[in-house]
């Protein structure tokens, strides 16, 4: 949970006010929605944070994921949000096709094509790797110098 958690920005602030009747509705629409919240409280009170938490999950039937200074993680699981149930190994895998070396059409269009680059490209002598000289060049010419 604490991963999931992770990439998730806060959707409740609880302000100066504190724990107000509206900010324990918007957290329950919130838990509707998402299941899993975070909640930033805008207070510097540590233990007005941690009776925040405790309060938010006992009124709401929650439970405390994390909390980490201002941020309050919270889960409540939605039983009447429809699950997507993960295929197991077996199954995930009849259900994909595998592709593996020739077997795979696009791989074998993919070299056919850099064969055909190849041989247009080949010349009848093979290249040096090393590089040809450089041609000597005349006396570097000079800018003239003027005040004007």
């Amino acid at each position: 949970m604490r991963a999931q958690a992770h990439r998730l920005d806060p959707v409740v602030i609880v302000g100066d006010k504190g724990l107000t009747d509206e900010v324990i509705a918007e957290i329950d629409r919130s838990l509707k929605a998402h299941e899993l919240i975070k909640i930033r409280a805008a207070t510097d009170d540590r233990d007005a944070r941690g009776l925040w938490m405790e309060k938010i999950c006992e009124r709401l039937d929650a439970q405390a994921i994390q909390q980490i200074g201002k941020i309050l993680v919270v889960y409540r699981e939605n039983f009447d949000k429809p699950r997507e149930k993960a295929a197991a190994p077996e199954e995930a895998q009849a259900a994909k096709p595998r592709r593996h070396g020739l077997d795979d059409p696009r791989k074998r269009k993919r070299d056919e094509d850099k064969r055909k680059l190849q041989l247009a490209t080949r010349t009848s002598r093979p290249r040096s790797r090393t590089p040809s000289p450089r041609p000597e060049s005349g006396p570097r010419r000079r800018r003239r110098n003027t005040s004007r």
